[in-house]
């Protein structure tokens, strides 16, 4: 189905204003199947993003700068997503001895347990995303997005 269809105009979009609209609508889609698959544990995708960037960060506390510059969403509220972190017991945080006023944020055991069922969910939401795409697509497509 191309744009024109999907807005349900006869008028001929011109082609910029068409792909933006396609990234508008495929971002929208994509938003919404990671939410959805997040859904059933309680957590937003940037919530998400949180506790796999402490995941990565080999079992060492990050700070919140830290946490804030790896995020896929640049977001100001980083402190309130660990504070909800915290409440389910995911995430806790670290007191510097040495510095009062550093603090750093450590993945739990509870959280990297929660966080393996909720990859399970987003490879299936990924899958379900990228169903119709062969890999020489998607390595076609990550050569465009590229660019930006």
């Amino acid at each position: 189905m191309n744009v024109e269809e999907i807005l349900k105009t006869e008028k001929k979009i011109p082609i910029k204003s068409r792909a933006i609209i396609h990234f508008l609508l495929v971002n929208n889609k994509i938003r919404e199947a990671i939410t959805n698959s997040l859904k059933p544990f309680d957590i937003s995708p940037q919530q998400f993003n949180v506790l796999r960037i402490l995941r990565g960060h080999s079992d060492k506390p990050a700070n919140l700068s830290t946490l804030n510059d790896r995020m896929i969403t640049k977001m100001s509220n980083t402190t309130r997503l660990v504070d909800k972190l915290i409440l389910k017991g995911y995430v806790d945080r670290i007191t510097c001895p040495s510095n009062r006023r550093k603090i750093e944020i450590n993945i739990t055991k509870k959280g990297k347990t929660a966080l393996e069922k909720m990859d399970k969910a987003m490879d299936e939401a990924e899958d379900g995303i990228l169903k119709n795409m062969s890999k020489k697509d998607l390595e076609q497509l990550n050569e465009l997005l590229n660019k930006f």
